[in-house]
């Protein structure tokens, strides 16, 4: 029996992976996480209220730059980036037959606003919210307070990529119509 050249033998695996190479690259394929954040919102400052969590900040300012956006100042930025009311809220959300919590939810919110230098509003204050449910069972509180703790980063970090989600659609032209909308509406409240 003859003998198959080595490169008969790689032959599938090499267009196997040019194949998904080619499909990754058409379906515009980005990792998980990260948000095309529009590169009109340059320079960006991020407003944090000293009441929210240091992490929960610098996550959103590590996605945004991950995302390519620059950070600069509030003085310096052409756009701010406000993050008030900053709630995390641990309620029953099930109870046992001996009247104990069999069952928590977790809800975490954050106000965010997007302004201009000028402080034309291109979003309004809107409120996000994340949230999530766990069990709870008495017999392993230790372990179910790490759970409880883990479950409160994810939470921080799914509202720090709704407030990038939030950015994704402030293209150039819409900046622009915003700014415009707000400069007419102000003219027609100051007219007599």
């Amino acid at each position: 029996m003859p003998s198959v050249p080595p490169l008969l033998k790689t032959l599938p695996l090499l267009l196997l992976a040019v194949l998904t190479t080619a499909v990754l690259a058409g379906c515009s394929f980005q990792l998980r996480g990260t948000s095309p954040v529009p590169a009109a919102l340059q320079p960006l400052a991020v407003d944090c209220s000293t009441s929210l969590p240091g992490r929960f900040c610098q996550s959103i300012r590590d996605q945004l730059t991950l995302g390519g956006i620059e950070l600069k100042e509030s003085a310096e930025a052409n756009y701010i980036l406000r993050l008030r009311d900053y709630n995390q809220d641990r309620r029953a959300s099930a109870i046992t037959a001996q009247a104990a919590a069999a069952e928590y939810r977790l809800r975490h919110t954050v106000t965010i606003e997007l302004l201009t230098a000028e402080r034309a509003p291109l979003i309004a204050a809107t409120s996000l919210t994340a949230s999530e449910t766990y069990r709870y069972d008495e017999t392993s509180v230790l372990a179910k307070q790490r759970e409880e703790d883990d479950l409160r980063e994810q939470l921080d970090d799914r509202l720090a990529q709704q407030v990038i989600f939030r950015l994704t659609p402030m293209s150039q032209e819409r900046i622009n119509t915003l700014i415009q909308a707000h400069s007419n509406s102000k003219e027609q409240t100051e007219q007599p």
